[in-house]
């Protein structure tokens, strides 16, 4: 089997004989030839779960529920049941599709539509200057005609009218400021509130309050650039929960959701700092990035959070709770891309993984980048 494809199923933590997460000897997913194309599309679904989207009709949960069991069955069937299973695969993935682009459409209506009424009442302020402004213009022509007349009567009588008219319009015009004042105020509020929300959505993990992976993919540009440009060291920490999947095979999704946020509660509190980035990267893994720490530092931190993560117990109603995590620990190395960097943490956190968990691995130097 293509080492791809055997790390893929490893990944999965995928028990044939019906549990997941076992340890022991190697099951029989272990043993199990998969093709090229199978393999593929699991690694789609599996990629695809861990980025999806709240959308109406389709939570999360039962979303992540429904593409588990698609990968169960691409797993397990035969050639008979495989042309069937894909069948409803592409009728349930295509609803999610249609359901997630009619989300975000609507999403970016509503915001089009507050900025659109935001600029149609800017323009009825206009309007109205431009109304007012001509009865003023005209009024003032009145009264220079009646200068040019000669006539006290009416100079009197332009007079008042252009006095009462300027008055009206000043009036008019301050409180026409002041409402339009309220009303741009009102409007900014709301867009800000939009605005806020919107970037909340698209930088955050909608179950455990992370930052997802887009909001990381841009905070390693950043790092990067500040190591490049001042030599700041960096480094990152890839970590997942142990046996992840068997919590969720055996107590279900809420209490699987639980353990996620309470793993990101402990580690958003052990990396408070301002500089600490915490990242909620798949279904149960994360990347934790401490910018100004060399290798050295992120192991004594790494060290200090899992030894916190073991003596914790997490309490859901009747049951109690104990989890572990497995890491792998980087540092930035000069020379070296994000993605190689990446890719080493994912390498030492696969040797941590398959060398008996609850434990970190220090990524290994890339000869090109020493």
């Amino acid at each position: 089997m293509k080492q791809w494809i055997q790390k893929l199923i490893d990944q999965l933590d995928y028990d044939f004989a019906g549990s997941k997460g076992g340890d022991g000897e190697k099951s029989k997913a272990s043993k199990m030839k998969l093709s090229d194309e199978r393999a593929t599309l699991l690694y789609v679904i599996d990629t695809y779960s861990k980025h999806l989207i709240e959308v109406e009709n389709y939570p999360v949960r039962r979303v992540r529920e429904a593409l588990d069991a698609f990968a169960k069955e691409l797993l397990e069937a035969d050639k008979e049941r495989l042309e069937d299973s894909l069948f409803r695969f592409r009728q349930f993935f295509m609803g999610y599709k249609t359901a997630e682009y009619a989300f975000l459409r609507k999403s970016f209506e509503d915001f089009k539509g507050i900025v659109w009424n935001f600029v149609e009442q800017m323009s009825d302020d206009m309007e109205n200057e431009k109304a007012a402004d001509k009865v003023l213009d005209a009024t003032l022509k009145d009264l220079k005609d009646a200068v040019e007349a000669d006539s006290m009567a009416l100079l009197r009588e332009k007079s008042r009218q252009f006095i009462d008219v300027y008055m009206t319009a000043q009036t008019r015009k301050e409180e026409r400021r002041s409402k339009r004042v309220r009303g741009i105020k009102k409007n900014l509020e709301v867009v800000k509130k939009q605005l806020v929300e919107a970037d909340k959505a698209v930088r955050q993990d909608h179950l455990t309050g992370a930052y997802n992976r887009k909001s990381f993919d841009e905070h390693m540009k950043e790092q990067f650039q500040l190591f490049t440009l001042s030599g700041t060291p960096v480094s990152m920490l890839t970590l997942d929960i142990d046996f992840f999947k068997k919590i969720n095979d055996t107590y279900g999704h809420d209490i699987g959701d639980f353990i996620l946020k309470e793993c990101v509660k402990l580690l958003q509190s052990s990396f408070a700092k301002e500089s600490d980035f915490v990242a909620r990267v798949g279904g149960e893994e994360f990347i934790v990035v401490l910018s100004g720490h060399n290798l050295e530092q992120a192991v004594t931190r790494a060290e200090a959070v899992m030894a916190r993560i073991r003596k914790e117990v997490f309490i859901e109603g009747s049951h109690e709770f104990r989890f572990t995590v497995s890491m792998g620990i980087a540092e930035l190395i000069e020379g070296e891309t994000i993605d190689q960097l990446m890719k080493r943490g994912d390498q030492a956190l696969y040797e941590s993984k398959h060398g008996g968990r609850n434990r970190y691995t220090i990524a290994r130097t890339l000869k090109r980048a020493a």
